[in-house]
């Protein structure tokens, strides 16, 4: 169900605009109608399947709605927000201190809401006998200290790399809680702009490995147990392991603001964090909040 739900959702254009309703009224006549709210999401590209899917449902359920749904990244996310370009920034890491500073400099108050949550998920070619890594492991293979398989327990052959662009929260997550802040990636790791992109190099070369959300995962890829250490146990990134603790790459997916919320704005927070737009969380197999 879940290969179904992304694809048909992947199909869709990464913008979502989806109009219901009617125009204001003309000639200052009384229609009885709302007039249209406009509201823009802009930045992670792993939210963006889910932006949209929120969007579709919450227009059915505000028909005076209009909501714009874009990925970029969460780098352009956070830069669009700053400067007046999107009224909500979806991110799939935490603001760093220094944007902070910066927006606090043009006096705007950043606020910041949880909205999701993730498990982000190593994945191999099928064919590939590898079940399961340790974050050491995973470490060495993304720093370029190990470049074989058969040096992590598989056939031998060369690794081959794939990350997402340096633009992407998915990107900055990975190297500082995996690789540890000021630790490149190798330098023949391959960035790819879409998280699509790399299940799709992935599933297509034996060799691949790469790093993806957890509602990108398909069954054309196989997902790694992780091991925080080489005495604990594998531990598989699903729902259950993200909200009892145990799987070591599981993360908060963010909505960001410029100032207190309100209007057409806090009406969306409010439905995407409720009970109906959590469920939308988990149809696309990423984690509620609770």
């Amino acid at each position: 169900m879940k290969a179904r739900v992304l694809m048909s959702l992947a199909m869709a254009a990464l913008t979502v605009a989806i109009v219901s309703g009617c125009s204001a009224p003309k000639n200052g006549g009384d229609t009885g109608k709302m007039p249209p709210q406009s509201l823009t999401v802009k930045g992670s590209d792993t939210m963006v399947q889910l932006a949209q899917a929120w969007a579709e449902e919450y227009m059915k359920k505000h028909p005076e709605a209009q909501v714009s749904v874009t990925g970029g990244g969460s780098n352009t996310g956070i830069a669009a927000l700053m400067n007046k370009g999107t009224d909500i920034c979806n991110s799939s890491r935490p603001i760093k201190d220094a944007e902070k500073q910066d927006a606090a400099a043009k006096g705007i108050d950043i606020q910041e809401f949880v909205v999701a949550q993730d498990a982000l998920s190593v994945v191999v070619n099928r064919e590939n006998p590898v079940n399961e890594l340790t974050m050491a492991q995973l470490k060495d293979i993304f720093a370029g200290t190990v470049k074989d398989w058969s040096q992590v327990g598989g056939t031998p052959g060369r690794i081959v790399l794939n990350s997402r662009e340096t633009s992407s929260g998915t990107y900055v997550f990975f190297q500082e809680h995996v690789l540890g802040k000021g630790v490149p990636f190798a330098s023949d790791a391959m960035l790819q702009p879409a998280t699509s992109q790399i299940v799709q190099t992935v599933a297509q070369d034996k060799g691949g490995i790469g790093y993806v959300g957890l509602g990108y995962v398909t069954d054309k890829v196989k997902a790694l147990k992780i091991k925080k250490d080489a005495a604990s146990a594998g531990v598989d990134g699903n729902i259950e392991n993200v909200l009892n603790g145990t799987y070591p790459l599981a993360r908060p997916l963010f909505e960001y603001t410029a100032g207190a919320p309100s209007g057409v704005v806090q009406q969306w927070l409010d439905w995407v964090r409720s009970e109906e737009g959590q469920a939308i969380v988990k149809k696309l197999d990423f984690v509620p909040i609770k």
